[in-house]
């Protein structure tokens, strides 16, 4: 298994790996946007009402869960600041495109950050086996799901879109980025679901409000199904579904497509995207809240 060429911005390719079967593996494609792609803006203004929600109800509950906790570190302590002038993460920022530099995002702890924060962050960072320990799964709505390939490394840019890896480098580098890839009972989807863990806060703050601004520009790669899993390589340029998530220290996307890259059955792509999304979410967030192993 390889990294494709499959939507790699400007036509940059990454460089190669080591064979498949180590954990520092090879990663393979980036989807483009699923039909039409959503305004950046208006995906932005919806994970900002989704992160002010998560505010009030952390103020309702108190300590809460990792979730929640990050919620509140993230809303209003990124500034982003394009060209000349700046705006807040609290107001309407311009929408990152692909042909333009890198803006750069400051991050910093709001007053109010939880006191449980530095032991949470006093955990080490999740390992594979951790954040991907069963082969086959089963969702809460019955589905089920076969994990067909697992990688990782500590280079977390072999595994993302050149734009995301300079915006890590305005911060302290990711710790490790592991990915690994699922399919349905019938073997149709390909979704990959992706860890990426950071020491610190401020850092993976900064890369969720890009994703969420732009996920076609910031995204993670995609995995290519290894030889043994009878699965085809999605075509270059096929449709994908975007999903983000925040932990305490780390970014969980999900990218969905199916194997034949068909732009049908929207809808379905994005139920199974989703549910793998909150499976993989739940158990980082177990881990990093000190309940998993």
């Amino acid at each position: 298994m390889s990294f494709g060429d499959q939507g790699m911005p400007h036509g940059q390719q990454p460089g190669p790996y080591p064979p498949h079967g180590q954990q520092d593996g090879p990663y393979g494609q980036q989807p483009g946007p699923y039909g039409r792609q959503p305004d950046p803006y208006a995906q932005w203004a919806a994970e900002q009402e989704r992160i002010r929600r998560g505010r009030r109800t952390r103020r309702a509950v108190a300590a809460g869960t990792g979730v929640v906790l990050v919620a509140a570190i993230a809303a209003g302590v990124a500034m982003y600041r394009g060209g000349a002038g700046g705006t807040s993460a609290g107001s309407p920022a311009p929408a990152a495109v692909s042909d333009t530099p890198v803006p750069t995002v400051d991050v910093t702890l709001p007053s109010d950050a939880p006191t449980a924060l530095p032991s949470l962050l006093a955990r080490p960072v999740i390992r594979p086996e951790q954040a991907f320990p069963e082969q086959n799964v089963l969702l809460k709505d019955g589905s089920r799901y076969t994990r067909v390939d697992l990688a990782s490394t500590t280079d977390c840019a072999r595994g993302m879109a050149p734009e995301l890896a300079e915006l890590i480098e305005q911060g302290e580098p990711c710790s490790r980025l592991t990915a690994a890839l699922f399919t349905d009972a019938d073997r149709r989807s390909q979704v990959t679901v992706t860890v990426l863990s950071f020491e610190r806060v401020e850092d993976a703050s900064r890369v969720f409000m890009m994703a969420s601004m732009d996920p076609v520009t910031y995204q993670v790669v995609s995995l290519d199904p290894p030889p043994e899993a009878g699965m085809p390589t999605v075509p270059p340029g096929s449709a994908g579904v975007f999903r983000r998530v925040m932990t305490v220290r780390s970014v969980v996307f999900a990218n969905g497509q199916w194997g034949d890259g068909a732009e049908t059955e929207e809808a379905a792509i994005t139920r199974q995207t989703e549910g793998l999304l909150s499976y993989v979410n739940d158990t980082v967030v177990a881990y990093e809240d000190g309940k998993g192993v």
